[in-house]
């Protein structure tokens, strides 16, 4: 009977596990597969499975061509150990879920393909390379299919999919834009055409269909603007109302509506995702508290001994008064039992980063009371502690950044650096002076740290600077680079002074996670086009130093760009000649700006060049590949990155606390331990006070009542976009409806508004 009590209290902790952190994996239910499946979400599995996927998708980096070159035994040896890896992880996989819902799973396919693909095409490369037979190692584009289909990368599958159920509405729009595009380039054709113009470099200009075509695309870019115009304006200045006309349909208007649409798809899907994220999270603490439900009277509830169990298997490493006071709020009227509502809550609340304060006294006080508690001592710790203070000092900081404009060889202003360095020297000791120290220097105390450490880097570079000045005459420009940005960093001090900044940098904060998800969005699809790019242009341009004397150097080693704008702009080390190099010019493609230049010699702005510069070394239609990227990242990714910054903006400016914040707002109230939170600014600490993850508090405790310890809720930094939506839906599921099974949940459309089995009126 214990044992079976206690699979079932392991089992509970793994359900509430997976709905704090929004997991969605149906594995097993058998004390064998329940073990397993909390060893395959341990934290160093998923930081393994990280590693090897990084180091896999970096073997590019050190195979041919490569940056840093290594013998090919080296990297096959690398990738066999790192498949071997994924192998191991998708068998630890499948042996914690279901045979049937493993098959079904396309991801797991994808996984196993991928492998069997890797390890065929690098036997086949091996067996060639020993026969001296230049093959390519087309498998390395799957690589980006192990960050994808792991389980641990759900964010960037969502990412993904919000994509694919985009494409549709984005394809008609799409294709509307060609019409457009197709319709102008055919007028240019028809009205510059047979005017015999040139360019500036003494070519045709619009004599050719695609090329016309090409170079309208490249102008709704604005890449090209206003070189493409030129010869028309300067043959009739009524020409220029053409290519008015063909910038504001195609650049401001159909652009705009690009935006528009990715955002309002984005934003049904985001929802539709949350959505089934929302009922499977109910679903597994209805499941949890089936598990552990005991009678009591008319309805089942938990008891207080079994939920503080759950509690310290989920969440080992809060405190013991933080988790009181947890049970104080689920156990509201403290009756010895917490039922099925305050039970499904348990997930939001663990979610929900609660801060423990243990009240202490400044070393000072206790060393020397009667100078610490002194009339002087007072008024210079409330001094500090006016907003003054604060003011002051960002006047100061504004007055040295008007010097750091100035002339750095003038002695008057070298003399202003150390006036001002000590300024903020005494700054730091007087809020050391009236905080206590290790509450200042507390690991939520971002902004303190960040002033200590950049103040004494600049001032440990300047005394160094100046004594190798003084002693010798060696003087290091490395050494003065540190000082000149440490010095411009004390800048950012002023941010977290103006409370609209505070706000833009709470969303900036907030939207970290999700940014890394579009940083692996974007590493994807960077390095499948890396790799295309590397075998379509690798060698076709070479970078050589400007004194070199090598055949062909100014040319960028390849005749075809004799004076090319490509060349004469000094393009060269714009290349596809390894992973580094491409990155690099996949970055200038994203950033929009010159990558035209890239593609072609056309007498244009460089933003041509790119595109008609490899165009020009391989064959016309290398452009396609430079559009479709531009397709791929501009349009559509970098678009639905700018979808999410601006639901991240909606959701920071109408955020209002929910119902379980407001609960354990008002339990740490009523337990007379609260501290608002507008007494907590940066600049504001509460005197004697320091954050403290564990407190001595025995297991037998009941209260979290220990003299001197108090809580507050954490500011608004922990909460997403993803949350907030998870939040507003789950209100619209009623607490007696348990949800459909987690079959159907996982089986659920992307489009269906609701489950099909759901007939509650608030669900619909």
């Amino acid at each position: 009977m214990a044992e079976a009590a206690s699979q079932d209290l392991l089992l509970a902790a793994a359900f509430v596990s997976d709905a704090q952190y929004n997991r969605n994996i149906p594995f097993k239910t058998s004390p064998e597969a329940v073990r397993l499946y909390y060893l395959y979400n341990h934290w160093i599995m998923r930081t393994a499975t990280y590693f090897f996927i990084f180091l896999n998708l970096s073997l590019a980096v050190f195979e041919e061509p490569a940056v840093y070159p290594l013998p090919f035994l080296v990297t096959s040896v690398a990738e066999v150990l790192c498949l071997l890896v994924f192998f191991g992880r998708l068998t630890h996989f499948a042996k914690v879920t279901h045979r049937n819902v493993f098959w079904k799973d396309t991801k797991n396919i994808c996984i196993m393909v991928a492998i069997l693909l890797s390890l065929t095409d690098l036997a086949i490369y091996g067996v060639l390379r020993i026969y001296n037979v230049r093959s390519i190692r087309w498998s390395r584009i799957v690589r980006p299919i192990f960050l994808i289909n792991f389980a641990e990368s759900r964010q960037i599958r969502r990412a993904f999919r919000s994509i694919r159920n985009t494409l549709p509405e984005i394809t008609y729009v799409f294709l509307l834009f060609m019409f457009s595009l197709l319709m102008f380039s055919l007028m240019a054709l028809k009205l510059f055409g047979e005017r015999n113009l040139q360019t500036a470099e003494g070519l045709p200009y619009f004599k050719n269909y695609l090329e016309i075509v090409f170079d309208l695309y490249v102008l709704v870019t604005t890449a090209n603007s206003p070189d493409v115009m030129m010869p028309a304006f300067d043959f009739s200045s009524w020409y220029a109302l053409f290519f008015i006309a063909f910038v504001i349909v195609n650049t401001y208007i159909f652009m705009s509506l690009f935006l528009a649409v990715v955002y309002n798809n984005y934003k049904k899907h985001l929802k539709n995702e949350i959505r089934k994220l929302a009922y499977m999270k109910h679903r597994k603490m209805i499941e949890a508290f089936n598990l552990l439900k005991e009678e009591g009277g008319a309805q089942f509830v938990v008891r207080e001994a079994r939920w503080k169990q759950l509690v310290k298997l989920v969440a080992p490493d809060i405190s013991n008064s933080h988790r009181e006071l947890l049970l104080h709020i689920s156990d509201n009227e403290q009756k010895g039992f917490i039922d099925k509502k305050s039970f499904v809550q348990l997930a939001d609340l663990l979610n929900i980063q609660v801060v423990t304060l243990k009240i202490r006294s400044h070393p000072l006080g206790q060393w020397m009371p009667g100078v610490y508690k002194s009339a002087v001592s007072r008024f210079l710790r409330s001094m500090v502690r006016h907003r003054g203070f604060v003011w002051t000092y960002d006047v100061i900081i504004l007055i040295n950044a008007i010097f750091i404009a100035l002339d750095e060889e003038s002695p008057y202003i070298s003399y202003a650096e150390w006036v001002f360095l000590a300024l903020y020297i005494i700054e730091i000791l007087l809020k050391v002076y009236t905080y206590e120290p290790r509450a200042f220097f507390g690991k939520n105390q971002f902004w303190n740290w960040f002033d200590t450490l950049i103040i004494f880097a600049a001032l440990t570079a300047t005394i160094l600077n100046t004594t190798l000045k003084s002693t010798t005459k060696y003087n290091s420009q490395q050494i003065l680079d540190i000082v000149f940005i440490l010095r411009v960093l004390r800048l950012i001090r002023i941010v977290d002074s103006i409370q609209r900044f505070r706000v833009i940098m709470n969303t900036l904060i907030n939207i970290v996670p999700t940014m890394l998800t579009f940083g692996g969005l974007t590493l994807v699809v960077y390095c499948i086009f890396a790799i295309i790019g590397m075998e379509l242009f690798h060698g076709k341009i070479q970078f050589f130093p400007a004194n070199s004397n090598a055949p062909h150097a100014l040319e960028c080693g390849n005749p075809a760009l004799k004076d090319s704008l490509f060349a004469r702009g000094k393009y060269c080390k714009n290349n596809f000649n390894n992973f580094a190099s491409s990155f690099i010019v996949l970055m200038e493609l994203t950033v929009v700006n010159q990558w035209h230049d890239i593609l072609s010699l056309l007498p244009l702005t460089p933003v041509i060049l790119f595109a008609n510069g490899f165009a020009n070394v391989t064959v016309q239609p290398a452009k396609l590949y430079f559009i479709a990227f531009h397709i791929v990242m501009v349009i559509i990714i970098v678009n639905i990155f700018v979808s999410f910054i601006l639901e991240a903006f909606f959701v920071e400016y109408s955020l209002e606390k929910s119902e379980v914040e407001t609960a354990i707002e008002q339990k740490i109230q009523e337990l007379g331990m609260g501290v608002q939170e507008d007494e907590l600014q940066d600049e504001q600490l509460l005197d004697n006070m320091e954050s403290a993850e564990h407190d001595s508090e025995g297991e037998g405790g009941t209260k979290p009542q220990s003299k001197g310890l108090v809580f507050k809720i954490a500011s608004k930094r922990y909460r997403t976009v993803d949350a907030l939506l998870q939040r507003m839906f789950e209100a619209e599921i009623p607490l007696e409806d348990e949800g459909p099974s987690f079959e159907e949940i996982l089986n659920l459309s992307p489009t269906a508004s609701v489950p099909s089995n759901l007939t509650s009126e608030s669900a619909a």
